[in-house]
């Protein structure tokens, strides 16, 4: 039997309150399943935490992380703890120390899932993102002088490394190729004439090695509005990490929103822990209201079933996430029902043993 150690990360606002019901879903699909063992091991850091302690995570918050398989984060972010500090002190330092390079956020629209556009279907709206994850234009280098004078000159560095550029392209070309479906690189190398031309070269330099999958090129503003007028065209998507972040929040919205959007922070060669998060934020306004919707949470759960070769259980957890929305019964506020968070849980859990009753559980 498959172990799985988890260290769990709750974080601020309704992180605590997803990810509770996303482990108790994840328990219920391994108990099932048969073929696993799930380890949990809960750390109290975030900007609370900050507060207190004037950190966001203990001195060797990065050495206890190491021994596990996986990191389950809830959301990062609390009034009175400014943006970047909380960004970068937890979230960014994980990605970035744990070489999680690949950032996984799919954008499927299930049946029952509200959409904005007209003519979204689930047929129409199946794209995987690969978000390069580990420097462009998060890689935190600059500078700021002359700060409140005149001259005051802020410098923001991009870096895009033959290593990182390559290896994040390649990763989405074996995606692609292993699908079989088409990949599109979304750059800006008309106005950025160093990054993204050494971006575009670099990915057909690439494909040059799978010439069985076919390719598109987008700037990435027209990528944004073909995304509402023709989301069809886009399958596997490969792009830079600011493009990859704003872009990834337009799909989600055509997805269904926030509620329902899951990331992957990916180290492929497994060296160190990978990362699963619902990305949709702290939402401190609705914190410990017991309204938050969890199906982002146990999305991203799937998500590490399926890293873990166990897709059979992450099939099933995306398949039991659409029939709550098919059923539109126990959905929270934000998809237009009255159900508690828990509630969502509870029916999760509840469709994942009708169907090991049903012998459909594999």
């Amino acid at each position: 039997m498959k172990t799985i150690n988890v260290a769990v990360i709750p974080g601020d606002g309704i992180g605590p309150e997803v990810i509770s019901e996303g482990i108790k879903v994840m328990k219920k699909a391994a108990e099932l399943d048969g073929r696993m063992r799930l380890a949990f091991t809960s750390f109290p850091w975030g900007c609370e935490y900050y507060l207190k302690h004037g950190k966001m995570m203990a001195d060797d918050g990065m050495e206890q992380l190491k021994r596990f398989d996986a990191i389950y984060l809830g959301a990062v972010g609390y009034p009175g703890v400014p943006d970047h500090i909380s960004l970068w002190d937890l979230l960014l330092r994980i990605r970035k120390e744990f070489d999680q390079y690949v950032n996984i956020r799919p954008i499927k629209l299930l049946n029952g899932a509200p959409c904005p556009i007209e003519g979204g279907t689930k047929e129409t709206i199946d794209m995987l993102f690969i978000r390069e994850n580990s420097e462009g234009e998060y890689a935190g280098l600059g500078e700021w002088i002359f700060q409140g004078k005149p001259e005051e000159l802020v410098l923001q560095t991009g870096v895009f490394s033959r290593k990182g550029t390559e290896r994040i392209i390649r990763y989405a070309f074996e995606e692609a190729a292993k699908s079989g479906r088409t990949l599109t690189s979304i750059s800006k190398a008309n106005a950025l004439n160093y990054s993204m031309v050494f971006w575009d070269q670099v990915f057909e330099e690439v494909s040059r090695d799978y010439p069985e999958v076919q390719t598109y090129s987008y700037l990435v503003d027209a990528a944004a509005m073909l995304m509402v007028k023709d989301p069809s065209r886009f399958e596997v998507v490969v792009t830079s990490n600011l493009f990859g972040d704003i872009l990834t929040d337009l799909g989600a919205a055509l997805a269904g929103g926030m509620g329902l959007a899951a990331g992957a922070n990916i180290n492929p060669e497994k060296e160190w822990p990978s990362m699963f998060e619902p990305i949709h934020g702290s939402a401190p306004d609705i914190a410990g209201k017991g309204i938050a919707n969890p199906l982002a949470a146990i999305w991203s759960a799937s998500q590490m079933f399926d890293f873990f070769g166990c897709e059979e259980a992450g099939a099933m957890l995306l398949d039991a996430i659409e029939t709550v929305m098919e059923e539109r019964i126990v959905l929270t506020p934000d998809l237009g029902g009255t159900a508690s968070t828990s509630d969502v849980g509870d029916r999760i859990v509840e469709i994942l043993c009708q169907r090991q009753k049903a012998g459909s559980f594999y």
